[in-house]
């Protein structure tokens, strides 16, 4: 148990110790903050006190007169010199509004304080590490660790033998070297362990919800009658319904003379300063907490919740009337600072908290030793445990696959060499490490490109960890297949990347890469052959991909009626053979020319679409099936005179459509969502016009399932974030149909598109699921909807703190829809919340997945 506490403890300590560092000499310099600034400020923080303070009511008209704007909050002391604080009501999206200094007497802003800006950076620094929320989660479990480290370290340093205090709790400064360092942890760090503890876990108040939610519920007091609650450490129960039924005004316009009465009646002679916090819509209360002369320190405060019409009392929540759990809670902040111990307190807290730098030096200083000690112990031992064996006997076939194609053929590959009589290796590019590389004679690879020059998600980590470090490949022979589309710039960019390295590096290509250009045929039969050479052996079959079946169009469902964008479309889709697939799963449909298109284009060059010509395999059809199925050039000058089958003969066949499915084998069809490309001369795409307008219910599509196993379901359960827009809801229908079929309903869904009145497809499916919880949260986002669009993205960043709270909890994320917009938007904000670190982890550990175009 020791051994393990004690890697645990140095582990944070090495990683966590910096950030803890910082949290304590920013939270020393934050302490005493008005202190500072007073001296700093003393003509500027003090004002000359007159006969009487304004009324409340005079101070708001002052204000909003200089600042032209309402007020939202003030902080005033009741008497005395210091100057008055107002804040004005923030815009939609902020915290606070603009803050100004004012002369209670006079109403007139004053000048800002020297050192204001920095203390807020300091704060900001201490609970945020200046990254927003991102630094306040890594603010808050270095919080947590500091727990672990006050008790892991009491722990690992209680004597076997009975407990010396005088020993315990004293240093040694005769000693030297690694001896006295750990004397200054230890001793230091048992002295500090108390203090440490009580700023750890009042710091953990405003760190967690469930913390300071499980401390309110612990030592905290039931809520008061018409009390609008508010966190003294961290958020606290809702109100009761009895406390919440007198929530509602009956005017929006404030009475200042009315809720200044209602403060002096309430707090009586003994008020010191008060904070007036004015509600943030029309309907609401009014909250005052204010403190007495008598307070047994400065964050005893009281509460009083009233009604800004007129005044009237709702709730008074006084100190002193509090059980000590109560107190403890209100006054947590006192306690984190010390000023609840009075000025000695807040003293101590200060040396503490600029000592934690010692044990992150000590601690660093302390490893680096111990790590010194063990190389000299290796070095003593020499090349003794030299591993043995003649490594990189098997062929090392490694692919990289974004849609499962590239890793069909990797094995594929595979399977032609084992019939040649050579041992292989199949392994995913990721899992690919410097020593497989290193051990291996011959290596062949098939990568797909994904986007724009872009690996594959699962060859991330490869191309993070391994690609373009200066390894020496003089013993590798290799190949390289790249699989891409050439309507991509960066045409197989990534092949090529990995291909160059190679060569850098020393390794020797067997033979010259092959690129593929949307699956074609002849290349792929071009590296069989190749590899034919390098065994010796004519390959057994040709490499084909499976044939297409024809499907019958059974239903078709107009999903957006009204809409401004495209038609949309739910196709229902049997086959004369029972298929099997997988939620994730592709097909690629072949699409025709429609008869109208063909007879266009037959048109002038005389000759007419019932011409039968030879079609594959000496197979005769008419002139206008086998135009169906070419593409169709918009000049046809160079076709003129040609005849029927020599037309046929000079004509490209088209390339097949992907379409992501919908549903599951046990829906009883299979279904896409498709959406109609409308070109500019009013002309639909050919695939989308094809499924959706051209092809009668009840026809025929030529069609084959892929499978898209990098868009599968996890292997273990976990919980399932699934982000799309548009026809990209295809893919993850049919996860979260699988999901809710195999029970699970940690399925959260962020969903895009125009217009919720038409584009929000399988609505009714969707609120159902939502309903019956198959679907924990749904998240919609209708661009069109308001003035300002709003996206998916968007969602995904007003959600940020449950997005960390989900993938803590070992959540996935599948993003389908489209590439550039969507995707791309998707992956930004990803990053701006979590980091570019985490999102490459994510991705690396599968647990980040794209289906985009």
């Amino acid at each position: 148990m020791k051994k393990v506490l004690f890697q645990v403890h140095w582990f944070f300590g090495i990683t966590a110790g910096l950030v803890l560092a910082l949290m304590g000499i920013t939270g020393a310099l934050y302490s005493f903050e008005e202190e500072i600034l007073d001296a700093l400020n003393s003509d500027v923080l003090f004002v000359q006190p007159q006969a009487r303070q304004l009324s409340l009511a005079e101070m708001v008209s002052t204000v909003e007169a200089q600042g032209k704007d309402t007020v939202g909050m003030f902080r005033i002391d009741a008497d005395g010199d210091r100057i008055a604080q107002v804040w004005f009501k923030p815009a939609p999206g902020q915290r606070r509004g603009e803050m100004h200094n004012f002369n209670p007497y006079t109403g007139e802003f004053t000048e800002d304080a020297v050192g204001q800006d920095f203390f807020g950076f300091i704060l900001n620094l201490h609970r945020f590490l200046a990254a927003g929320q991102y630094g306040k989660q890594v603010t808050a479990a270095c919080t947590l660790i500091l727990v672990f480290f006050c008790l892991s370290g009491l722990y690992l340093r209680w004597p076997r033998k009975p407990l010396n205090w005088r020993v315990w709790l004293t240093m040694d400064w005769a000693k030297k070297g690694r001896s006295f360092n750990w004397d200054l942890h230890s001793v230091f760090g048992t002295w500090c362990l108390f203090i440490y503890l009580i700023l750890a876990i009042t710091g953990l108040m405003w760190s967690y919800d469930w913390f300071s939610n499980g401390m309110t519920r612990l030592i905290g007091d039931a809520p008061v009658a018409g009390e609008q609650r508010r966190g003294g450490g961290g958020p606290r129960p809702a109100p009761t319904k009895d406390a919440t039924k007198e929530t509602t005004v009956a005017s929006s316009t404030p009475d200042y003379d009315a809720i200044w009465q209602t403060i002096q009646s309430t707090a009586g002679p003994d008020l010191k300063t008060y904070n007036l916090r004015m509600p943030q819509a029309p309907g609401q209360m009014a909250t005052v907490f204010y403190i007495l002369k008598s307070a047994p320190h400065p964050r005893a405060l009281n509460q009083i919740t009233l009604d800004p019409a007129n005044g009237e009392l709702k709730a008074v929540s006084r100190y002193t009337e509090k059980s000590l759990g109560a107190q403890l809670l209100i006054s947590n902040y006192a306690i984190h600072t010390g000023s609840y111990f009075g000025l000695t307190g807040r003293i101590i807290a200060t040396v503490a908290s600029l000592l934690m730098p010692l044990f992150f030096v000590t601690g660093w200083l302390l490893y680096l030793d111990r790590r010194r000690k063990k190389r000299g112990i290796r070095n003593a031992r020499g090349g003794v445990a030299a591993p043995a064996g003649e490594p990189g006997a098997a062929w090392l076939i490694g692919f990289a696959s974004q849609s499962g194609f590239a890793e069909q053929l990797a094995w594929q590959t595979a399977s032609q060499l084992q019939t040649a009589g050579m041992p292989v290796k199949v392994q995913r590019l990721g899992d690919i490490t410097e020593q497989d590389l290193n051990q291996s004679q011959n290596a062949l690879f098939v990568v797909s490109t994904f986007g724009d020059g872009e690996a594959p998600d699962s060859a991330r980590g490869f191309e993070r960890k391994v690609l373009g470090r200066p390894l020496a490949l003089g013993n590798l022979n290799y190949a390289v297949l790249g699989l891409g589309d050439r309507q991509y710039r960066q045409f197989c960019g990534f092949s090529h990347r990995l291909h160059g390295w190679l060569a850098e590096r020393g390794g020797r290509t067997l033979f010259d890469p092959v690129e593929v250009d949307s699956g074609d045929g002849a290349a792929l039969q071009r590296w069989q052959q190749q590899l034919g050479q390098l065994t010796g052996s004519t390959p057994a079959t040709i490499w084909q991909a499976p044939d297409y079946q024809n499907w019958t169009l059974v239903a078709r469902e107009w999903l957006n009626p009204g809409s401004a964008s495209s038609k949309v479309f739910l196709l229902g889709l049997a086959g004369e053979e029972a298929t099997l697939w997988q939620a994730g799963d592709l097909v690629e449909v072949l699409p025709r020319n429609p008869a109208s298109a063909v007879e266009q284009f037959l048109s002038g060059l005389g000759i007419t679409a019932d011409t039968l010509v030879v079609v594959v395999d000496g197979l005769s059809e008419t002139l206008g099936q086998a135009l169906s199925t070419r593409q169709l050039p918009v000049s046809r000058s160079h076709l003129v005179g040609l005849h029927a089958q020599a037309l046929v003969g000079a004509l490209v066949p088209l390339a097949m459509r992907e379409y992501s499915i919908a549903s599951i084998p046990e829906d009883g069809s299979l279904q896409l969502i498709v959406r109609q490309e409308l070109h500019p001369d009013g002309t639909l795409g050919l695939g989308s016009g094809w499924l959706t307008e051209h092809v009668q219910v009840g026809g025929a599509i030529s069609m084959r399932v892929r499978r898209n196993s990098g868009f599968h379901l996890p292997a273990e359960s976990a919980p399932m974030i699934l982000i799309g827009n548009g026809t990209g809801l295809a893919g993850l229908r049919s996860l979260l149909k699988a999901r809710i079929a195999a029970g699970e309903q940690r399925n959260w869904l962020l969903f895009g598109e125009r217009n919720a009145a038409h584009d929000f497809y399988c609505a009714d499916e969707l609120n159902g699921w939502l309903a019956r919880g198959d679907l924990a949260r749904l998240d919609l986002a209708f661009s069109r909807d308001q003035a300002e669009k709003v996206y998916v993205q968007d969602r995904l960043r007003e959600a940020a703190d449950e997005l960390r709270h989900w993938l803590d909890g070992g959540a996935v994320i599948y993003i389908c829809g489209s590439l550039e917009g969507m995707a791309a938007g998707v992956d930004e904000t990803l990053k701006a919340l979590l980091g570019d670190r985490a999102v490459q982890d994510l991705i690396e550990q599968g647990r980040y997945r794209r289906d985009v175009y």
